[in-house]
């Protein structure tokens, strides 16, 4: 094992990244009479169908406290994230989760989000020795896509892995930090300096195939 895999440090987003709600939305979403019955797709896509509705905009932020809050344990695992934290585990390479949340919605001023999400990490064994192994002082949320970026700054990753690109447009995101752009459905080209993965097979592959 090389001493450069060693001194990786991996900073990972939460929502969409780690864990995946494209089932869980689009149960809520045909609930609610936003999509057809038959309706499915990503996240993203229901999303951007959800938007182009009269009030689109508020019956997304509705979903969205649903699936962020009430409804997490609906949510799953997203494919080889368990197995991307075993590698790391393996080679020795710190692993932080920084994610871009607030404590709640204004549409659920009861749930706190950022609560909602440890107690999902916590049931899918997180921070479990025989489980993902991390510990809970590695988990950040930040109140902004600024702070987020500063975040990774101070946590000096070495790398980034998100699915959202404007993480690593952010004018404070560190120069040095190779970002990874997790995006199954992406098909145009990303922004220079960006690399994307359409799994968390091919991340783990680009990051420790050579070793």
């Amino acid at each position: 094992m090389s001493n450069e895999v060693k001194q990786r440090i991996c900073g990972v987003d939460f929502d969409n990244t780690i864990v995946s709600y494209d089932d869980v939305l689009a149960s809520i979403a045909r609930q609610r009479g936003l999509v057809d019955a038959s309706e499915a797709g990503s996240k993203r896509k229901i999303r951007d169908r959800i938007r182009q509705l009269p009030e689109g905009e508020i019956e997304w932020q509705k979903c969205q406290a649903l699936i962020y809050g009430a409804c997490i344990d609906q949510a799953r695992l997203s494919d080889g994230v368990a197995e991307f934290f075993h590698v790391c585990a393996q080679h020795g390479v710190k692993v932080y989760i920084i994610s871009h949340k607030t404590e709640s919605s204004r549409f659920d001023a009861v749930t706190n989000l950022r609560q909602a999400a440890m107690d999902w990490m916590t049931r899918q064994r997180f921070f479990e020795t025989n489980g993902l192994d991390l510990r809970e002082s590695d988990v950040f949320f930040a109140d902004s896509r600024r702070e987020k970026a500063s975040k990774i700054a101070r946590l000096r990753c070495t790398h980034f892995i998100d699915d959202l690109e404007e993480t690593f447009l952010e004018e404070t995101f560190p120069q040095g930090t190779a970002r990874i752009l997790y995006d199954p459905a992406r098909d145009e080209p990303a922004p220079a300096r960006i690399l994307v993965m359409k799994s968390w097979k091919d991340i783990c592959e680009h990051l420790f195939a050579a070793d």
